[in-house]
């Protein structure tokens, strides 16, 4: 399906491309940027790039020989939707959302490739490892000794509205074109964020049509695309996405699957940030402004400035959380909270 405007990405800058010839080249790389970069056939060598490369029926053969026989999550929206995922004027989703094998799915994807009004099928972040058998082991990156949750995407023609993700993301094109617009983590305000409690996949999407913007409804997302960039991937390629920065993302093509490789530079014992924000609107933000600007300078003085003068006159093995967290410690205050929250 055309693009509203589709000279609208023509006028965005490119994601700026890197080379890479070694594992260790995209080590160094990953450590050392805070911008996005494009790796042009960087999974190139994978056999279900080969695959795709032949036909999208035979991306799918191969899927199908190494998918576990469990029932798959898939969104199915409805005929003539653009592959647009997102709510309906209810502010409800405007796709389904169930459970079937992957044959299954595939045989309905196979009878209805290149009707123009067949209905988007997506399925999303599904566990490389729990749902195949060495589909991982057979196409992957190495990416050292980083803790990867690795995941596959696989659907019809999609739009994905923007959001964005607190791990770093490293997404490979492996079957079909997919293009990502990149927005810069400040710009969360000129993006018109929907309802952080009821979105499509657990976080806050745009409310901005990319492909029709609203300027009169949405007048601040004219600065948020001044600092917009754009990359089409082809088969093959790859995208670094650095934590927190917002992404647009369609798919292509009749038939397209994404690998990606999500990563933190923190321990998985520490919180999500996003769980800290939820508890704050549910416990500070509606309080009298005076003490909400109290609160503010707490936040202030334990989390964001954290100096010398929150510990240096409580003895070192008193300062419990207030000293550098610990799994330990970090578990300990992780049953005070619950504790808490269930009161």
């Amino acid at each position: 399906m055309a693009d509203a405007d589709p000279r609208l990405h023509d006028r965005l800058p490119a994601i700026a491309e890197r080379s890479v010839e070694t594992a260790a080249e995209l080590d160094w790389l990953l450590q050392d940027s805070r911008e996005p970069f494009v790796v042009r056939g960087l999974a190139s060598p994978w056999p279900l790039v080969a695959a795709g490369r032949e036909s999208n029926r035979a991306a799918r053969e191969y899927l199908l020989a190494r998918a576990k026989d469990r029932p798959f999550v898939v969104s199915v929206g409805a005929p003539g939707d653009g592959g647009r995922l997102f709510y309906d004027e209810r502010m409800r989703m405007n796709f389904q959302s169930g459970r079937a094998l992957l044959p299954e799915v595939f045989q309905g994807i196979d009878a209805a490739e290149g009707k123009p009004d067949a209905a988007t099928v997506y399925l999303s972040s599904i566990d490389m490892h729990e749902f195949f058998d060495g589909l991982y082991e057979d196409n992957h990156i190495d990416l050292g000794d980083r803790s990867l949750i690795s995941s596959i995407w696989i659907g019809t023609r999609t739009r994905i509205a923007a959001h964005n993700d607190f791990p770093h993301n490293l997404a490979c094109c492996a079957v079909g074109r997919r293009r990502f617009t990149l927005f810069p983590p400040d710009q969360f305000a000129n993006l018109y964020l929907g309802p952080i409690d009821n979105t499509p996949a657990g976080r806050a999407i745009s409310m901005v049509d990319l492909h029709d913007p609203d300027f009169g409804a949405h007048s601040r997302f004219r600065e948020a695309l001044k600092h917009a960039v754009v990359a089409e991937l082809e088969a093959g390629d790859a995208l670094y996405i650095p934590s927190m920065w917002w992404h647009h993302v369609e798919g292509l093509d009749d038939f397209n699957v994404l690998v990606n490789f999500w990563w933190r530079d923190t321990p998985r014992w520490m919180g999500q940030p996003q769980d800290a924000l939820n508890h704050a609107i549910l416990a500070v933000r509606d309080l009298p402004d005076a003490e909400k600007d109290l609160w503010r300078q707490l936040f202030a003085y334990y989390v964001f400035e954290n100096g010398p003068e929150v510990t240096d006159h409580i003895p070192p093995d008193a300062r419990s959380v207030l000293n550098p967290l610990t799994a330990e410690n970090a578990g300990r205050l992780r049953a005070f909270l619950l504790r808490s929250l269930s009161r």
